[in-house]
C-alpha cells in the first residue's frame, strides 16, 4: 500500500514563491538529481518516432554507452542513497531492525506488484506477462541492498560486498561455459548477444515459467536487458549509492565529520575514479548496459557521483535554489523527484493507453494508426518526421507526466510505494 507522507516528515516543500524549506534530514541535491533522472528517463523512453532519435537519446545497440544508458543506473544509485537516509531516519525514530526488514520487503513487493499490473493492463494476458523490467529490477535491488544495509552500514563492508558482486559476475560471464555454445573468448565471442550466460539463463527461466505457470516472456525475445543474472551487478550499483550516502551523512555531522566542501571534493574524486576504473576494465569486460557489466557499473556510478557532486555544490552549498532564478530552475526537478515512481507509472499508463487506442487509417510509415501515432503525426510531424519532431513529442510527453506530480506537490502528498 502506498504511504502518504507529510511534507515535514518526508519531503522538501516549496511555497508558491519557490522558497524552499528543507528538513535537516533531507539532502536537497539528491531530490533534484532524482527529479532530473526520472524526467530524462521518461524523455528517452517516449520518442515520437523510434526511427528518428538523436543518438544520445537512445540506448547503445550493444557494447558502449550513450547518455541514455546512464539514466537507469543513476536511478538505482539514488535508490541506494535513499536506503541509507531512510534507515537512519527510521532508526532515530525508534524503529526496530525487524520492523525495517519487514517494511523493506513489503515495499519491494509493492513495487513488483505495480510492475506486474502495468504489464497486464488492460487485457490481463498472463501468457504474455513480462516478469523482468525496470520496476522489477528496482524492487529486487531495493530489497537486497536494503537488507544488506540493515545488516551493516560500514562503507568498507559495502564496498567489499560490491567488489565481490562485480568480480563474481565478471568471472561468471568470462569463464563459465555457456551450455550448448562453449567457453567465452574460446568457442564464442565474449558477450555475444544471444550466446552468453545471462541470456541462456533467462531463456531457461522463462521456459520453466511457461511450462509451469504458463506465463513469462523476454523483452528482446532471446534475451532481456533486466534479466536475473545481471541483477547481481545492479545490486552493486545500488550499494555504491549507499556508500555515497554514508559520505553525505558525514557532512551532516556524523562522526568523524567533514565539511561540505570536503564532501563535494570527495564525491567528485570518487566519481573520476569510478569513470577511470570503468574505462580501464572496459578493455577486458566491455561497458554494456543490456548485460549491466561490471565495467558499466563503475563507469555509470562514477558519472552519477560527478552529477551528485555538482548538484551538492550548487544546491546544498551555494544555495542556488534560494535565488529567484534558481528557485524557478530547481522547482520542476523537485516536483518530479518528490514522486518519482508516480511519474514513471503515469508515463507507462498514458503511453499504453494511447497505443491501445486504434483509429481508422495508417501512419505515413504504413503502420496502423493509434492514439499515440495520431498525436505525433498530426500535431508534431504533420510536415514530416525528423529527429527534432520526435524529440519535441518526447518533451511534450514529459510535461504531460509532470502535471499529476504537480497536483500531488500542491496538495503536499508524497507517495511512497
Amino acid at each position: 500500500m502506498a504511504e502518504l507522507s507529510t511534507p515535514l516528515a518526508d519531503s522538501t516543500v516549496a511555497a508558491s514563491t519557490q522558497t524552499f524549506v528543507a528538513p535537516s534530514s533531507r539532502v536537497l541535491s539528491v531530490d533534484v538529481l532524482r527529479g532530473i533522472t526520472i524526467a530524462f528517463m521518461i524523455l528517452v523512453n517516449d520518442a515520437g518516432d523510434g526511427r528518428h532519435v538523436y543518438t544520445q537519446l537512445e540506448h547503445s545497440a550493444w557494447n558502449g554507452w550513450t547518455l541514455t544508458d546512464l539514466v537507469f543506473p543513476t536511478f538505482l544509485f539514488i535508490v541506494g542513497i535513499s536506503i541509507i537516509l531512510s534507515l537512519h531516519s527510521r532508526l532515530q525514530r525508534g524503529a526496530s531492525r525487524r520492523d525495517l526488514a519487514l517494511h523493506t520487503a513489503r515495499r519491494a513487493l509493492t513495487i513488483f506488484v505495480v510492475a506486474m499490473l502495468i504489464n497486464l493492463v488492460p487485457y490481463f494476458r498472463f501468457s504474455h506477462l513480462r516478469i523482468y523490467g525496470v520496476l522489477s529490477r528496482i524492487a529486487l535491488c531495493y530489497l537486497i541492498a536494503g537488507l544488506i544495509c540493515l545488516k551493516t552500514q560500514k562503507a568498507k563492508n559495502l564496498l567489499g560486498i560490491t567488489a565481490v558482486l562485480l568480480i563474481s559476475y565478471w568471472l561468471l560471464m568470462r569463464f563459465v561455459p555457456v551450455p550448448g555454445f562453449g567457453v567465452p573468448t574460446h568457442d564464442i565471442p565474449l558477450l555475444d548477444p544471444d550466446r552468453n550466460l545471462a541470456a541462456w539463463l533467462d531463456r531457461g527461466i522463462m521456459g520453466f515459467f511457461q511450462r509451469t505457470l504458463h506465463t513469462g516472456r523476454l523483452y528482446e525475445i532471446t534475451r532481456d536487458p533486466e534479466g536475473l543474472l545481471s541483477t547481481i551487478p545492479a545490486v552493486g550499483t545500488t550499494l555504491l549509492g549507499s556508500v555515497a550516502a554514508l559520505w553525505l551523512r558525514r557532512a551532516g555531522g556524523k562522526s568523524p565529520s567533514i565539511t561540505r566542501m570536503q564532501c563535494t571534493f570527495g564525491l567528485f574524486l570518487a566519481g573520476l575514479f569510478g569513470i577511470g576504473s570503468g574505462l580501464i576494465w572496459n578493455l577486458w569486460f566491455p561497458i554494456n548496459k543490456k548485460l549491466w557489466t561490471s565495467s558499466y557499473v563503475l563507469f555509470a556510478a562514477g558519472c552519477a557521483l560527478v552529477g551528485l557532486a555538482a548538484c551538492y555544490w550548487l544546491i546544498d552549498i551555494r544555495k542556488f535554489q534560494e535565488t529567484k532564478v534558481g528557485g524557478w530552475l530547481t522547482w520542476p526537478w523537485l516536483v518530479f523527484g518528490s514522486n518519482a515512481i508516480v511519474a514513471y507509472v503515469v508515463a507507462a499508463i498514458v503511453e499504453k493507453t494511447l497505443v491501445l487506442v486504434h483509429l481508422a487509417g495508417t501512419t505515413p510509415d504504413g503502420k496502423p494508426l493509434t492514439g499515440w501515432g495520431w498525436v505525433y503525426w498530426h500535431i508534431f510531424a504533420s510536415q514530416g518526421s525528423t529527429n527534432n519532431t520526435s524529440a519535441a513529442f518526447a518533451i511534450a510527453f514529459v510535461l504531460v507526466c509532470f502535471i499529476p506530480n504537480l497536483i500531488l506537490w500542491r496538495k503536499k502528498i508524497f507517495v511512497k510505494l
